[in-house]
């Protein structure tokens, strides 16, 4: 009786251990830090068991150069789930031990306005946008209320709700964003969703900043829209105070709109309205050159209250924001500006910070700052460690320091060469990255010419602290990966790519 006990015992702390590794969102959390914090098994002592464990190719058709969004990974009942969206409408949740479909839900195109079948690298159409999974049920929940529940934006631009546990839409699709359009990851805080659009895609006229408050008796879409495009990979970062920050380039030229063109926002949450900016002093001079602010900001807790950490994006230098000033007095005065740190040339292609930013503490509380490098690092810019060749891209590694009571970010260390990378991932001292492998030139370049001149993507893993290299996939993934990015969770690491194959790296679970 007192084994049985034991068992049992040992079966729930190892099931609520589980249920604490959870990455329902894009970069595991609404401050976009795409740190893991809670995670036993993946170490740096047991690298060595660090392998493939399986991979899964599903029946979504790629458009463009898009395919299967970043996998979401949670907990159902007494199994892991992995939720990944795929391009031809299709949501998909899969088994996350073996690797196998358990259900999957086709969005029928319910829209006015006809199915765009004219796929583009720019506009690809389809079910872009990665999902968001509602949290936790706390304890004693009746059962009616019990549902946990996948957020997922379709090709129409509606909001689809459903069933964890088998898919089932449990509300009738809800009017987000425009049909046709590009979105970019949701964010669900205090039940409301949020989602940013960029390109102009579609029936979409500007690229804009949504929300939908769930509690709302009308469901209410309420929009802030900008001059210029929203590109953002984990859509907008949102502060411990609901504040969403979001970044925008392509601004036209009238000085008056680089607050909505090449700026990073600040905004109320639930309705949007403009709470504070930031403008860089040479917008117009990033504005002409076409270097847009690219990359979802991320924010981290400072002496009480939220800091930001953001980036110019093609043009390559880190920013340190202040969430209670965000740009000074004149919206032009960053707690910190960078020298450029990424290169470029002058035709701008795959060079600078793009996706998104990575944020985590160490045991001494020292805060690090990770950034995807597209392109060689500036040869101005020095690094104390480096680990190799550059040039065709690399994860730098930063550290939020204080010089004369003024916080600043200082260089790290800057991994081995990488291609376009995916914005990374941290977990107990590791950083986690993929080398896309694709052939990000804009220039003269087609989707089929980009997907045939590009190479299989790489997992990697580094040293949080140093940057050196704990594993490489070497060519174990087939295809690469297109704006993709790694989940973290359960001892594992999933990623997606171009083939509409989906990969779990990780350690086995003793048996």
């Amino acid at each position: 009786m007192k084994s049985q006990h034991a068992f049992a015992l040992a079966v729930a702390l190892l099931w609520t251990s589980a249920k604490a590794q959870e990455w329902t969102t894009h970069s595991g959390d609404p401050q976009r830090t795409a740190w893991q914090r809670k995670d036993a098994r993946l170490t740096k002592q047991r690298m060595k068991e660090f392998k493939l464990l399986w991979k899964l190719k599903l029946d979504n058709h790629a458009r463009g150069l898009h395919s299967l969004t970043v996998p979401l990974f949670t907990n159902a009942g007494y199994r892991d789930l992995l939720i990944v969206g795929g391009t031809s409408d299709t949501m998909y949740a899969l088994d996350a031990d073996l690797g196998r479909v358990l259900w999957k839900r086709k969005f029928e195109y319910t829209s006015d306005v006809p199915f765009d079948r004219n796929a583009t690298g720019l506009c690809p159409g389809g079910l872009l946008a990665t999902p968001v999974i509602s949290g936790p049920i706390p304890a004693k929940t009746p059962a009616r209320a019990s549902r946990r529940i996948i957020y997922a934006v379709s090709s129409d631009g509606n909001l689809r709700q459903l069933s964890l546990t088998d898919g089932e839409e449990i509300s009738p699709p809800l009017k987000f964003t425009p049909p046709n359009g590009k979105p970019y990851s949701l964010a669900l805080v205090d039940n409301v969703i949020y989602s940013t659009t960029g390109q102009r895609c579609g029936a979409n006229p500007k690229a804009a900043i949504y929300s939908i408050d769930l509690n709302s008796p009308d469901k209410k879409v309420r929009t802030f829209p900008t001059t210029g495009g929203i590109w953002g990979l984990a859509g907008p970062a949102i502060g411990t105070d609901g504040t969403l920050y979001g970044e925008t380039g392509d601004g036209n030229a009238d000085p008056e709109q680089y607050m909505f063109g090449t700026s990073i926002l600040a905004l109320h949450p639930k309705d949007l309205k403009l709470k504070d900016y930031y403008t860089p002093t040479n917008a117009e001079w990033l504005t002409k050159r076409d270097l847009d602010l690219n990359a979802t900001p991320v924010v981290f807790p400072y002496k009480g209250h939220d800091m930001i950490a953001a980036s110019t994006g093609k043009e390559g230098r880190l920013l340190l924001l202040d969430s209670q000033s965000l740009g000074g007095e004149d919206h032009r005065t960053p707690l910190f500006r960078s020298d450029i740190i990424a290169n470029y040339d002058v035709s701008f292609d795959a060079k600078g910070i793009w996706g998104s930013l990575a944020s985590w503490e160490d045991a001494t509380s020292t805060r690090w700052i990770l950034a995807p490098l597209w392109g060689p690092v500036h040869p101005d810019y020095k690094f104390p460690v480096t680990n190799g060749s550059n040039e065709a891209g690399s994860i730098a590694a930063f550290k939020v320091e204080e010089i004369n009571g003024k916080p600043v970010i200082t260089p790290a260390w800057v991994s081995r060469e990488l291609t376009a990378p995916a914005p990374p991932v941290v977990v107990n001292g590791m950083v986690f990255a993929l080398s896309s492998g694709e052939d990000v030139r804009q220039t003269g370049s087609t989707v089929i010419s980009r997907s045939q001149n590009s190479k299989h993507a790489t997992l990697y893993a580094f040293d949080a602290e140093t940057g050196k290299e704990l594993f490489s996939s070497g060519d174990t993934i087939a295809s690469f990966t297109h704006f993709g990015s790694l989940s973290v969770a359960g001892g594992r690491v999933f990623l997606t790519t171009w083939d509409n194959t989906v990969y779990a790296f990780g350690i086995y679970m003793e048996q």
